[in-house]
C-alpha cells in the first residue's frame, strides 16, 4: 500500500475540546462577549490546562515520530474565538509543545465550514450544533463530552480508538429495523443479510485512514489499536465481520455486548477515545474513557 505523505489522517479540533476553557467560557456566559474578549487578552500569557481531548491529540501527533518519521497525522484547530482572543490558544499550543500550525478563528460563527477545505477526516468539538452541522454536511464529527480524562502517561506508545458500529462505522440501516420492528425482527433481518455488506457510516473514512496508518507497521507491533464495541450479539455479529472484510479494513478487537453497559469494557480495552451515537451508551462510557457523541441516525432523530 502506498505511504505517500498526502495519505495522512487530518483531525480538526475545537479549542474547548483541546484545552480547559471552562473559566473563560463562564465569563462569556455570565458577562457577554466583550468581557470574554477582555478576559482572554488579560490572560493570554497564562497557558491553558489540557482539555478532555488533549491526551488523544498528543498521542496522534506522536505517531509522526515513529518508524520512518513523516506527517502521518495533522491536527487543525477550528475555533469560534477571534484571532485576537485566539492568541491565548496558540500561546498554549506552543507552551505544551504541540506541533499544530493551521487554524481557523471565526469570531463566533460556526467553524464547521472549514472542515472540508482543510481536508479533515473528523471534527471533534464541544459544541453540539457545530457537530450536527458537520455530520449533515457529510463529514465525521463528535461532541466531546465531559469524561474521565485519559492518563497521557498510560500506554504511551499505543493509541487505542474504539467505535460503536451502527450509525457510526456503519449506516443506521440495521438500527432502523431494530427501532421500528424490535430485537427479534432485527436479528432475523441481520441473519438474512449477513453476506450483504452494510453501507458506510460517518466514521468509515476515519477508520480507513487509521487502517492505512496501521499498515505501515507490523501487526504485532502497531502503535495503533482499534476496536468495535457494539450492543450487537450473535447472530447479528456475522454481518459486522463480513462488512469489515469486504471493506478490507482490519479491526484489532471486536466486542459484542448484547446490550451490556460499555464503560468497563472500554476501560479494559484502554480506549483513548470512544465514539457512539446513543447518549445512554455515551453516559456509561464517559465514566471510564474520553467519549464523543455522534448525533447521527435514527437514535437521534
Amino acid at each position: 500500500m502506498s505511504t505517500e505523505p498526502q495519505e495522512k489522517l487530518v483531525v480538526a479540533i475545537s479549542s474547548r475540546a483541546l484545552f480547559d476553557l471552562q473559566a473563560s467560557h463562564q465569563v462569556y456566559v455570565e458577562q457577554g462577549v466583550d468581557a470574554y474578549c477582555q478576559y482572554q487578552i488579560e490572560h493570554e500569557n497564562e497557558p491553558l490546562e489540557p482539555g478532555t481531548a488533549f491526551p488523544l491529540v498528543e498521542k496522534l501527533l506522536r505517531l509522526n515520530q515513529l518508524g520512518n518519521p513523516r506527517e502521518r497525522v495533522e491536527v487543525v484547530l477550528l475555533s469560534r474565538n477571534s484571532a485576537d482572543t485566539g492568541l491565548r490558544v496558540f500561546n498554549s499550543i506552543q507552551e505544551h509543545d504541540l506541533p499544530i500550525t493551521r487554524a481557523a478563528f471565526t469570531s463566533g460563527r460556526s467553524p464547521f465550514r472549514y472542515v472540508k477545505p482543510f481536508g479533515a477526516d473528523v471534527f471533534l468539538s464541544t459544541d453540539p450544533s457545530d457537530v450536527a452541522s458537520t455530520l449533515q454536511a457529510g463529514f465525521a464529527a463528535a461532541t466531546m463530552l465531559p469524561s474521565r480524562k485519559a492518563n497521557s502517561d498510560e500506554r504511551v506508545d499505543q493509541l487505542s480508538i474504539a467505535f460503536d458500529g451502527d450509525a457510526v462505522i456503519f449506516s443506521d440501516q440495521a438500527e432502523q429495523v431494530y427501532k421500528s420492528k424490535g430485537l427479534v425482527e432485527f436479528s432475523k433481518h441481520e441473519v438474512e443479510s449477513a453476506r450483504t455488506p452494510l453501507p458506510g457510516g460517518p466514521f468509515r473514512n476515519m477508520l480507513a485512514a487509521l487502517h492505512r496508518l496501521q499498515s505501515e507497521f507490523p501487526v504485532e507491533d502497531s502503535p495503533i489499536r482499534t476496536a468495535i464495541v457494539t450492543a450487537r450479539a450473535a447472530p447479528a455479529h456475522e454481518r459486522v465481520i463480513r462488512t469489515l472484510r469486504a471493506w478490507n479494513i482490519r479491526i484489532d478487537e471486536a466486542v459484542f455486548l448484547g446490550g451490556l453497559p460499555k464503560g468497563e469494557f472500554l476501560s479494559t480495552f484502554g480506549a483513548d477515545i470512544f465514539f457512539d451515537d446513543q447518549q445512554g451508551h455515551c453516559d456509561s462510557a464517559r465514566e471510564h474513557v474520553p467519549t464523543g457523541h455522534v448525533p447521527h441516525g435514527v437514535a437521534n432523530a
